[in-house]
């Protein structure tokens, strides 16, 4: 472990001001991610920020009449929220398909967003990585590639997203409020996270110093069509293969609105919205869900050991809709 130093701040202004001053330092929560990336060596802070007594850590009404979900609310938290389960159950779904119940217990929804890779070469500082080390190279592509990407990736890293919360929250079309030094804004989710092209060491669209300070969840949360479907090697505790939210809208047997969106197969949360579009105004089928997925995974690269997951994600969409749409069991 190297060694760092360590503060507690409870004013977000204070704890944005603090990070700014030191462009090595970390805002650090429940820790669940960073902790262990520090043990490995992966990553080296030399300063911490605990930010687990700011104001961050309620469930409430937004303005848009949705939810506003505070940065600090424990994963746990929010997936057994009674007003998540009630208009956002896909959400609640997706977040209980993830980790294990000790760390949804301490992992922050803020934290969630900003979890890295868990590719096998990035953990692994003996090889090269150009994630973890800019201009080294990627291992993954002529090596043990079975978890990465197919969709997105570029030569310089095949690397996925291991959230699942993410993709709940992309195909609810959420967005995310951050605070730097030049003030707040809001990004819509499907800009937060970013595809790796060139400079793969780069997750997501933040800029230096900003914090996450809450997730905003739309009014329209898809009650009644959902479903949050993750294949993965164990039925717990583990990473998704290919996971896959689907949100349906239907009325008289006629999808009126259509939402998907794949984890586990690149950078970020995979969403597609022409594929969505095609499903709008079709009755709910497995034909125009075949369709979909075929549109869904167009372009889609498998490598040596993954290529398996092109047939293995559209025959998960063609599920997770079914699922969704009630045509088929859950279970």
């Amino acid at each position: 472990m190297n060694s760092f130093t360590y503060s507690r701040t409870d004013a977000v202004d204070t704890a944005v001001r603090e990070r700014a001053s030191e462009s090595t330092a970390k805002f650090i929560a429940g820790g669940t991610n960073l902790i262990d990336l520090m043990k490995e060596n992966v990553e080296r802070p030399t300063h911490l920020i605990d930010i687990t007594r700011l104001p961050l850590t309620t469930i409430s009404d937004n303005v848009n009449g949705g939810l506003r979900l505070g940065a600090l609310v424990t994963n746990a938290d929010t997936a057994y929220n009674e007003q998540v389960i009630e208009r956002y159950p896909l959400l609640s779904q997706a977040i209980l398909a993830g980790a294990s119940p000790q760390l949804r217990n301490m992992a922050t929804d803020g934290g969630n967003l900003l979890q890295r890779t868990r590719c096998y070469y990035f953990y692994d500082t003996a090889t090269p990585c150009n994630k973890r080390e800019p201009g080294s190279g990627c291992s993954a592509l002529n090596g043990y590639n079975r978890i990465h990407a197919i969709l997105g990736a570029s030569n310089h890293c095949i690397a996925t997203h291991p959230s699942d919360m993410c993709v709940a929250l992309a195909a609810l079309e959420a967005e995310v409020r951050v605070t730097g030094s030049n003030g707040e804004r809001t990004i819509p989710f499907a800009e937060f996270h970013r595809l790796p092209g060139d400079t793969p060491n780069i997750d997501n669209t933040l800029e230096p110093g900003e914090l996450i300070t809450s997730i905003d969840l739309p009014a329209k949360g898809f009650p009644e069509y959902f479903q949050y479907l993750k294949l993965r090697d164990r039925a717990s505790y583990a990473f998704a293969l290919v996971s896959v939210a689907a949100a349906l809208e239907i009325e008289g047997g006629t999808i009126t609105a259509a939402r998907i969106a794949l984890g586990g197969v690149a950078h970020k949360p995979w969403r597609k919205p022409e594929a969505e579009a095609a499903l709008v105004g079709k009755p709910a089928t497995k034909e125009n869900f075949q369709a979909a997925a075929e549109l869904l995974l167009a372009g889609a690269q498998g490598y040596e050991h993954n290529a398996f997951k092109i047939e293995l994600a559209k025959r998960a969409i063609v599920r997770a809709l079914g699922q969704a749409a009630k045509l088929e069991p859950t279970a």
